[in-house]
């Protein structure tokens, strides 16, 4: 699995210097240096998840990050049960030759570590259901390559539909859509933390979404009246089905940035949406979530 792009600008938070980070006493997860790194974290990225969060006291936005991360490593821990990741810190003042081998070169930074490979996912501090959002990607990410509670790797296994699955499938086969988001519905009523039954609501919405829409007249609309945010919702649909990321992600960004409230909300909302849709090792995701975060603070 090759290294992601680094996707957010590389602005230092000046005011930080002035105020030092008011720090936990007790950092969560694992304080990594290079013999844990080498000796534990490398060799265990092989079977489970690494998230390292790289931090510095010189910065504001240090102390959220890690409480926000602690609490998402919690609450997937549950009670009496292994979370399915693991989570590390960082001192980059205290170890910048470890940090820059890395790739975190400013602080907080947080990255994942799969199959001892380093895929960068945020720097600064993103919204929190922005953060949600990554962990479950890298997540589902690593599963697909046999890491955590995905299949062995080099072991194909008998693939077991679940019910509503079979029930979505055959709907999207024969083109009714309605039906086949219903049954994908059912099936996160029936088990909320199931990503392929989300990637595929995400899927089935949006094909009835794009159901009926001429893809040419629709992109026009939108390109001729940019404050209509429903005609660049539909022309964004109309792009990710093409596989033109940038343009929709970028399209629904500069939505954002001339909104305000409800309108860029909702506009907000259906990019969180597309994001869904795209494989988060894609170079367009990426940049747009720095996009997105940029656009919103």
């Amino acid at each position: 699995m090759p290294p992601l792009p680094k996707n957010f600008s590389q602005a230092i938070d000046l005011g930080a210097l002035a105020k030092p980070a008011n720090l936990p006493e007790n950092l969560p997860g694992l304080a990594l240096d290079q013999t844990s790194i080498i000796g534990q974290v490398i060799p265990e990225s092989n079977t489970k998840v690494w998230i390292v969060v790289g931090w510095s006291a010189r910065s504001t936005n240090t102390t959220t990050l890690l409480e926000t991360m602690a609490a998402f490593h919690q609450v997937d821990k549950g009670e009496n049960i292994e979370a399915p990741w693991n989570l590390g810190t960082l001192n980059v003042d205290a170890e910048p030759q470890l940090a820059k081998a890395l790739q975190i070169n400013t602080a907080p930074t947080t990255i994942a570590i799969i199959q001892e490979q380093v895929v960068p996912l945020f720097e600064s501090l993103p919204p929190v259901d922005q953060i949600r959002l990554v962990i479950d990607r890298v997540l589902a990410l690593a599963a697909e390559r046999g890491v955590g509670d995905g299949p062995v790797a080099g072991v194909i296994p008998e693939e077991v539909l679940e019910p509503e699955e079979i029930e979505a499938l055959d709907a999207m086969e024969r083109g009714d859509f309605a039906a086949a988001r219903d049954a994908y519905k059912k099936w996160i009523s029936r088990k909320p933390a199931e990503q392929m039954a989300k990637i595929g609501l995400a899927q089935a919405e949006l094909l009835l979404r794009i159901q009926g829409l001429d893809p040419i007249a629709t992109i026009k609309a939108a390109n001729e009246d940019a404050s209509n945010i429903e005609s660049a919702a539909k022309a964004a649909d109309i792009e990710i089905s093409q596989g033109l990321n940038q343009s929709a992600f970028v399209r629904l960004i500069e939505s954002i940035k001339a909104t305000t409230g409800d309108e860029q909300k909702a506009i907000r909302e259906h990019l969180l949406q597309l994001f869904e849709l795209v494989d988060p090792s894609d170079p367009d995701l990426i940049k747009a979530r720095g996009m997105l975060a940029s656009a919103l603070f």
